[in-house]
């Protein structure tokens, strides 16, 4: 699923571009840094949507650039075990169909389509039912289950999604199906909820999202690899020096 996340990082600016408007450069390190990059426990960065709090630069001996603690936006895709998904077939394969699920592909395998024996028809590039008329080409749809994923930090196209439509509901989308706006999404209404009618409870888990930094006891949505690095830590010394300290909410 798609996800807008709040979080802060540490962005180091170098020196050649300490002239230049801090607010753009930053969110350009940013995107350079994140997006279309895997992070197993938040997905996949798709975009920084927005750069809200830019901290206090920090200098490291013997680096010619700046540190920033930086707080942004951004919208990260990850699927998650038995998530629905509907998806369109964007290749047909001896062994099965790749679905698309926005940024990632997931592999449906033939044994994974229907109770009926499926085989590749080479000529019509189809995936057919020995004892029924099912068939799957490219460019259908499908409503499946994900039951399997395995993402890949350093090589995100070695990520692994796995689906299954051997349940109940779960089925190739006939044209009928799509209903009447053709299965896009159309915005009816929208209605916006102002700022100060924020409830308590909103607030509350605002700041239950928050961990705390034993070194400066500032506190962030996450302690990452890059902000320790300011403290010339690594995680693992970290882990070690603050053996009950949350490095995320929820540890």
């Amino acid at each position: 699923m798609y996800r807008k996340l709040k979080l802060l990082d540490t962005v180091r600016v170098p020196p050649e571009k300490l002239n230049e408007d801090t607010q753009s450069v930053v969110k350009e390190l940013l995107e350079d840094k994140l997006e279309g990059k895997i992070n197993r426990d938040l997905g996949m960065f798709i975009a920084i949507t927005n750069v809200y709090d830019i901290r206090e630069g920090n200098l490291i001996p013997g680096d010619a650039g700046v540190y920033y603690n930086v707080e942004f936006e951004c919208i990260s895709y990850k699927p998650t075990m038995q998530e629905i998904i509907e998806g369109e077939v964007v290749e047909v394969v001896n062994f099965g169909a790749f679905i698309g699920l926005g940024p990632m592909d997931a592999l449906l395998h033939v044994s994974q389509i229907t109770d009926d024996y499926v085989s590749h028809n080479e000529k019509s590039a189809r995936l057919v039912g020995k004892e029924t008329d099912f068939s799957l080409a490219e460019g259908d749809y499908v409503k499946a289950r994900v039951i399997a994923v395995s993402l890949n930090e350093q090589n995100p196209r070695d990520s692994k999604i796995g689906l299954t439509m051997r349940q109940p509901a779960l089925k190739k989308i006939e044209e009928e199906e799509e209903g009447e706006y053709g299965g896009k999404v159309v915005i009816k209404d929208v209605e916006e909820v102002p700022k100060e009618e924020e409830t308590k409870e909103t607030k509350e888990k605002e700041e239950s999202d928050k961990v705390t930094c034993q070194e400066c006891g500032n506190e962030y949505k996450a302690i990452t690899a890059s902000h320790l690095k300011t403290h010339n830590m690594t995680m693992d010394e970290y882990k070690e020096k603050y053996p009950d300290a949350k490095t995320r909410p929820g540890d």
